[in-house]
């Protein structure tokens, strides 16, 4: 009797173990909560901005004679509008970019027509571009290549015996060059930006100087910028 007792006691705290390990594994398991991925930088969409920088010229020919090219430079202001494109993953960003200035780069000279006393000059009034760009994006910078068409207002004026002529023409051309950008805020980007144009040749003064005046200009410009991106 005392065996059957003690096998049913056995028994009983067998089953009860066997229970609160099924209790056990019964429990729910609770995963971690995952942290949330790092918001990378994306330059795709629109933008627009203003830039201002300072210009010179490697040559230009007035009547046959070259000037050095401290001659022609000066100042410039105005604005830019363009779009972006980068693919989801990707570090290499694509571009179309039209820009736009006023421009103060200029030279002036006097000298003589014959026996007469004569001033001379030229002046960009203003130029512009439509560009291709592609880059490379690192973090908040973009580092970027550019190329493509270009513009230039150009303006000559000769003064003879107090008498003034003035003539301006289009000029075209191409343009290429590259910078960097930098995204400091939300939406917002500053840039550094160096460019060479070439905007050809012309003739200018056909009625007042025999043979006419000879212009042709390839300048230099550096530039800063400020951008806003939609």
């Amino acid at each position: 009797m005392r065996k059957i007792l003690m096998a049913g006691v056995a028994f009983a705290a067998l089953s009860a173990a066997s229970a609160q390990a099924a209790d056990l594994a019964a429990r729910p398991y609770t995963k971690a909560p995952i942290a949330p991925a790092v918001v990378g930088y994306n330059w795709s969409g629109f933008y627009a901005g203003v830039m201002g920088g300072y210009g010179w010229s490697d040559r230009v020919s007035v009547g046959g004679v070259t000037t050095s090219s401290s001659d022609l430079r000066g100042g410039f202001g105005g604005g830019q509008i363009g779009y972006n494109w980068q693919a989801p993953g990707s570090q290499w960003v694509w571009g179309l970019e039209v820009d736009a200035a006023a421009s103060d780069i200029k030279y002036s000279e006097t000298g003589f027509i014959g026996i007469f006393p004569a001033s001379l000059e030229d002046k960009v009034r203003s130029f512009g571009s439509v560009t291709g760009r592609i880059g490379f994006a690192t973090g908040p910078a973009l580092f970027y290549a550019k190329g493509g068409y270009a513009w230039a207002d150009n303006r000559i004026s000769l003064t003879v015996l107090g008498l003034n002529y003035t003539e301006s023409k289009v000029l075209s051309g191409w343009t290429v060059g590259g910078g960097v950008e930098y995204m400091f805020a939300p939406n917002w980007s500053i840039k550094g930006e160096y460019m060479y144009a070439d905007y050809g040749s012309s003739t200018y003064l056909t009625g007042v100087v025999v043979g006419g005046v000879d212009l042709g200009a390839t300048t230099h410009t550096v530039k800063g910028g400020i951008n806003y991106h939609f």
